[in-house]
């Protein structure tokens, strides 16, 4: 994967945090497909966004990749975004996630497991929080910019 610098960029500390997962192994797994290029797409809950009272992504847009240890490590350019229902995700989205799933339905049950999780739940607020086919996901694509570990 070719990045178009191994510096980090002069705006870095006011570029939005992309934290993928919670800390831990399934983020450090994740990062780890980003960094080696096989991730390129991320699903997101619409609800966790508003509850974060965050904005929806952007095409264009860049973010800095954090780490379980709180590091930035990489840059990310967002490609694509789409909005839509659960049952709507294709096989395309899936494999482009990077996490090896071979199926939809596969991919759906890892998802459904960390968006039921108590630490997921906690973080929306909502102890009996679930997702079903009609729950509005983000379909984010992306591009690693720049590997921010070639840049130490």
């Amino acid at each position: 994967m070719t990045t178009e610098s191994a510096s980090p960029p002069a705006n870095l500390a006011s570029m939005p945090r992309a934290e993928f997962a919670f800390p831990g192994p399934l983020r450090d797994q994740l990062v780890a497909a980003i960094l080696d290029g096989s991730k390129t797409a991320t699903t997101g809950l619409v609800l966790d966004y508003e509850h974060e009272g965050e904005s929806l992504p952007e095409v264009g847009s860049r973010s800095v990749v954090i780490d379980s240890d709180d590091r930035p490590v990489a840059v990310i350019e967002v490609t694509g975004v789409r909005v839509v229902a659960l049952a709507r995700v294709d096989l395309s989205h899936v494999v482009d996630e990077g996490a090896d799933h071979t199926s939809v339905a596969e991919w759906r049950a890892a998802h459904e497991r960390f968006w039921h999780s108590e630490e997921m739940r906690a973080a929306l607020e909502d102890p009996e929080f679930a997702v079903d086919d009609t729950t509005p996901v983000v379909l984010e694509r992306f591009r690693l910019i720049t590997d921010l570990r070639l840049a130490d």
